[in-house]
C-alpha cells in the first residue's frame, strides 16, 4: 500500500471499520438487481420485478436521510441496528412471499420496508471525518479510498447477485445481500472507539442540512449524475442485446466502474490544487464531455473503451463532492448531509433508468445514450449556476488562525479538536 493510503490507516480501528463498511455496502449493488432476477425467474413478470426494485430505491430515498438524522442525534450503534433489522426482516419476508406466490401488494409493502436500509458509506465517511478532520490531505485520501470501495462494490455485487440467483436458487442473491447488511452493521457498530460522537437535538436547531447554502446545488448535481448511472446501465444492457451479446453487458459496465476505481486510487495519491469548488465544477464538466463518445460508438468494444474513459471522471468528482459536504453542513448533521447526496443519486438512478428504457423502446439503444448525455449536461449546468453557493458552513469559518490549503478554509481549532479524541469520539457526527 502506497504511503498516503498507509498513513490514513495508521489510526487505530480504521482498518476494521472500513472493512465493515465494505461488507455492509454490498447490498447497495446486490439487492435491487437481485430482486429483479429473483422475481423474473419465479414469476416471469419483468414489470413487477422492475417496479419492486424501484420501490426499494424510492423508499431508500425517503427513509435514508431520516435514518441518518437519527444517527447524528443518537449515535450509530443505537440507530443502525434497528434500521438494519427492519431491512433484513423485510427482505426475508419478501423472499418467502415471492416463493409462496403472495399478492403483489404484499410484495410492495416488504420492498418499502427494505428501503429503511442505512447508508453505510455515509457512516464510514463520518468516522474518517472525525479521525482526520485536522489533516485535510489525509481526509482527501480517505474519501478517495472509500470511493474505490464503492466501485469495488458495484463491480462485484451485481455479478455475485445475478450469478447466485441463476446458478444456485432464485432467492440466493437478495438473501446474501441481507446477510451482508446484517453482518456489516454488527461489525461496524461493535467498534465504539471510532464511532463519532452523537449530537442531541438540543445541540443544533438549524433545521435540515438541505437548507445549507450550496446543498441544493450538490443534490441537484447528484440527481443528474444518478440519471447518468441509471441510464448507462439500462442502455448498455439493451445495446448488447441488440447486437446478440447480452451476457457481455456486465463486462462492459465493469469497465465503466473500473475506470472510476483507477481514477479514485490515483486521485487519492495526489494533493489537489485550487479550491474544492473549482475541482467540483471541473469534474462535473468533464463528466458531461465524456458522455459524448457513447453517442457515436457502433459496437461493444468501442462502447467499453468509451465508458472506461467516462468512468475516469466519476471518482474524483464524488470525492470532491464529499469534501464539499463536509464543509457545507454543520458538524452535527454531517451524516445526514452525506446521505442526502446519496438520496439525490438514488432518485436520479430511478429517473434515468425509466427514461432511458422508454427512449430505448421507442428509438433504440444508440439514440437512448442521449439521455445520460443530456443528464450530464444538466448536472454541469446546475454546478455552473450554483458554483458561488458552495461555501463553508458558518461554524467552519475562522476569521483568525485559519488557513487555506487549496481545499477551502481549514480552522485552526479543527486541528486541535482532531487530536482531542481520547476515546475515539471526536466532535463529529
Amino acid at each position: 500500500m502506497t504511503s498516503p493510503y498507509r498513513a490514513i490507516f495508521a489510526a487505530p480501528g480504521t482498518r476494521a471499520f472500513s472493512a465493515a463498511g465494505l461488507v455492509g455496502r454490498m447490498p447497495l449493488s446486490m439487492l435491487g438487481i437481485g430482486i429483479v432476477t429473483m422475481v423474473s425467474q419465479v414469476t416471469g413478470r419483468y414489470g413487477l420485478a422492475g417496479a419492486l426494485s424501484a420501490t426499494v430505491a424510492l423508499s431508500g430515498a425517503a427513509f435514508g436521510p431520516q435514518v441518518s438524522r437519527l444517527v447524528d442525534r443518537y449515535g450509530q450503534a443505537r440507530v443502525l441496528r434497528p434500521a438494519a433489522a427492519i431491512t433484513v426482516l423485510s427482505v426475508l419476508v419478501l423472499l418467502a412471499l415471492v416463493k409462496g406466490g403472495a399478492p403483489s401488494w404484499l410484495l410492495f409493502v416488504c420492498a418499502a420496508g427494505a428501503g429503511v436500509m442505512p447508508s453505510l458509506g455515509a457512516m464510514v465517511r463520518a468516522r474518517w471525518s472525525a479521525i482526520h478532520r485536522g489533516t485535510p490531505e489525509l481526509l482527501h485520501t480517505a474519501y478517495s479510498f472509500e470511493s474505490v470501495v464503492d466501485e469495488i462494490v458495484f463491480i462485484v455485487g451485481p455479478i455475485l447477485s445475478i450469478g447466485l440467483c441463476t446458478v444456485w436458487f432464485a432467492e440466493a442473491g437478495p438473501l446474501l445481500a441481507a446477510l451482508f447488511l446484517g453482518a456489516g452493521v454488527l461489525l461496524l457498530t461493535g467498534q465504539r472507539r471510532t464511532e463519532p460522537r452523537a449530537h442531541p437535538r438540543t445541540h443544533h436547531s438549524g433545521g435540515s442540512p438541505v437548507r445549507a447554502p450550496g446543498m441544493p446545488v450538490l443534490i441537484g448535481v447528484f440527481v443528474g449524475t444518478g440519471m447518468v448511472f441509471g441510464g448507462v446501465d439500462v442502455i448498455t444492457l439493451a445495446f448488447a442485446d441488440e447486437r446478440g451479446h447480452k451476457p457481455l453487458a456486465s463486462l462492459v459496465l465493469a469497465t465503466y466502474a473500473l475506470g472510476s476505481c483507477l481514477a479514485g486510487l490515483t486521485f487519492g495519491l495526489m494533493r489537489p490544487r485550487g479550491t474544492a469548488q473549482g475541482r467540483f465544477l471541473l469534474g462535473v464538466t468533464l463528466m458531461a464531455v465524456s458522455m459524448i463518445p457513447p453517442l457515436l460508438v457502433g459496437n461493444l468494444a468501442f462502447l467499453a473503451v468509451a465508458l472506461f474513459f467516462s468512468g475516469l471522471t466519476i471518482a474524483p468528482t464524488m470525492v470532491t463532492s464529499m469534501n464539499l459536504v463536509e464543509r457545507l453542513v454543520p458538524r452535527a448533521q454531517l451524516t445526514e448531509g452525506m446521505t442526502w447526496t446519496s438520496t439525490g443519486l438514488a432518485i436520479g438512478v430511478a429517473l434515468g433508468a425509466a427514461l432511458a428504457g422508454r427512449v430505448t423502446d421507442a428509438q433504440g439503444a444508440s439514440t437512448a445514450f442521449a439521455v445520460p448525455a443530456g443528464a450530464a449536461l444538466l448536472a454541469a449546468a446546475v454546478a455552473g449556476l450554483g458554483y458561488r453557493r458552495l461555501r463553508p458552513a458558518p461554524e467552519r469559518k475562522e476569521p483568525r488562525g485559519g488557513y487555506d490549503d487549496g481545499h477551502g478554509t481549514i480552522e485552526a481549532h479543527d486541528a486541535i479538536e482532531a487530536h482531542d479524541t481520547i476515546d475515539g469520539h471526536g466532535d463529529m457526527a
